[in-house]
């Protein structure tokens, strides 16, 4: 956010103040008193004196005019998230608005409050960077790429998102300008120009309707133009760029790419002239429509699975007919005191659903003990077997063991009796929490042949099956689904999926390949247990067929 007033002319000011006084100093040593004449003279520094001192005063007004605006405009969003914390913060909008405060915005409080009376309140502040958590740049980047895939994902309308809305539900505050060219900004960073325009672009309509701007009009149309040229359309790119040196005239990039975007439309043989002398336009100026273009890697797949989270597959009826819900036993001695409430979600690959299987106590104590243990999450480097953390999977976890508390050994021994598999050879409890966006693109829980080092340092077979438990219930999105066979599992606190990873030939069954999709609102909590071959040979015999 751009101030409204000038500090090079407050330092500018300051800086004449300190030299008409010391001017002024030096004429009293030359005893002005002795003549009339160069009394006078004086009174015309006075003059000076008090203009420059009557702007350095509008100005310090104008500083606190912006910092009280700031400060009202934090502390409405801070009293409106202090009334429900989590349900604020699962808002991915006002998540994204908090980081972007916290980074961009505060920088620009801090500009302000440094000059002259704020060096006492950023000393504070830099104290507190020691004791608090701040948010970083890459925060910032990654909050924002985080909104970037929402909108791929769920089909998001940018100017729907710009208003606080998801999937036509009103969550938050509207954006302002500056918000819209900071996500722009963000994706032009990343060299993302196709989420460029359309932040710019959503920018550019904002801050023809603020009455307090929030950024700069040539700033927009810079980022604008330029990206609009790297999609490919340098007709409209040279018409932004013209509308910038109408703002800007001496602007030393706009006039080298200007020159620039003239060369390539000469080059072009199957140039057509248009009325404006640049060739056609498209006919709304100010909104440049693309396709964004798919990527090719995996190309069903990645329509399928993003297909699946917006909930537009569904399993074929021939297939959901032959589903069914079931009180049982498993046959488990234990079990037959209190039968479980298992659901079919799928046969082949056969997927269940345990519904009330992990209880309220159980899941507090597990999100408090794993809280503080957060890191980022990771995979598995195939090659090395070492882990890693990777851009498509974003979330943090923490491991939890029996000996951490009652309630974790209850829920292990929960999964032995619901799967019949020894617990002995089983990871520790892993609990994750997805953050803004979170997901976990589409991946196997079991090692391939060719990943020779997976799981190569536990010693215990690769992983033979996976338990999901579900501890929060998600409003939008954070599903889990299998593209190949087009089941979706939707998070239901209480609730836990069960698949096999391998046959009972010890061969992996591909059909398992699953994502978790980005989490549009809400606070998704899970928790894994992912068990292994070792110690499974009487309890699941192998079998000489894949079946």
């Amino acid at each position: 956010m751009r101030a409204a007033w000038s500090g090079a002319a407050v330092g500018g000011g300051a800086l004449l103040l300190v030299l008409l006084l010391a001017a002024a100093a030096a004429t009293a040593r030359a005893e002005l008193y002795t003549a009339l004449v160069e009394l006078e003279e004086l009174l015309e520094t006075e003059a000076v004196l008090m203009t420059e001192l009557e702007g350095y005063i509008a100005a310090q007004e104008e500083k606190l005019r912006v910092l009280k605006r700031h400060y009202s405009e934090y502390a409405k969003e801070h009293d409106e998230a202090s009334q429900d914390v989590q349900a604020y913060l699962s808002n991915p909008i006002n998540a994204y608005l908090l980081v972007k405060r916290l980074t961009t915005d505060w920088k620009s409080v801090e500009s302000q409050m440094v000059k002259d009376v704020g060096e006492g309140f950023i000393e504070n502040i830099t104290n507190y960077r020691s004791v608090l958590k701040f948010p970083t740049d890459e925060d910032l980047n990654g909050a924002a790429v985080a909104l970037m895939r929402l909108q791929d994902t769920y089909k998001l309308d940018t100017a729907s998102v710009a208003r606080g809305e998801l999937n036509g539900i009103q969550y938050s505050t509207e954006l302002s300008a500056g918000d819209c060219f900071e996500l722009g900004r963000q994706s032009y960073n990343n060299g993302d120009f196709y989420h460029t325009v359309l932040w710019m672009q959503e920018a550019l309509q904002r801050y023809e309707e603020e009455y307090n701007k929030t950024t700069t009009k040539s700033d927009i149309l810079e980022y604008l133009a330029f990206s609009t040229y790297m999609q490919g359309n340098v007709r409209t790119a040279l018409k932004l760029t013209d509308e910038l040196l109408q703002i800007v005239p001496t602007h030393q990039r706009a006039l080298g790419n200007r020159d620039y975007y003239l060369k390539d439309l000469e080059s072009r043989d199957d140039r057509k002239k248009g009325e404006d002398g640049y060739g056609s336009l498209p006919a709304d100026d100010a909104k440049v429509v693309m396709e964004k273009k798919p990527k090719t890697d995996d190309l069903p797949e990645r329509e399928l699975y993003e297909m699946l989270c917006r909930n537009e597959v569904t399993v074929p009826v021939d297939i959901q007919s032959q589903l069914k819900c079931r009180y049982t036993d498993l046959g488990s001695p234990f079990l037959k005191l209190a039968r479980v409430k298992e659901e079919e979600a799928y046969l082949k690959p056969r997927i269940v659903i345990f519904h009330d299987i992990i209880y309220d106590p159980e899941i507090e104590t597990i999100k408090r003990l794993a809280q503080p243990r957060f890191r980022r999450a990771t995979v598995q480097n195939s090659e090395t077997g070492e882990l890693e953390v990777a851009h498509y999977r974003i979330s943090k976890s923490a491991w939890l063991s029996d000996e951490d508390h009652k309630h974790i050994h209850s829920v292990n021994r929960r999964v032995e009796d619901l799967t019949g598999l020894t617990m002995e050879t089983a990871e520790q409890l892993q609990v994750v929490n997805y953050g803004i966006g979170g997901h976990y693109e589409p991946h196997y829980d079991f090692a391939r042949k060719e990943e020779h080092n997976a799981f190569k340092k536990l010693g215990t077979g690769n992983r033979i099956a996976t338990v999901l438990f579900y501890m929060s219930d998600v409003p939008q999105g954070g599903g889990t689904v299998f593209p190949s066979i087009k089941v979706a599992l939707w998070p239901k606190k209480g609730s836990a999926a069960f698949w096999y990873n391998l046959y009972k030939n010890g061969e992996g069954d591909f059909k398992t390949r699953h994502a978790a999709c980005p989490v549009l609102a809400g606070s998704k909590w899970v928790s894994n247990k992912w068990i292994h071959e070792v110690g499974q040979e009487f309890r699941r015999p192998c079998a000489l067929t894949n079946d």
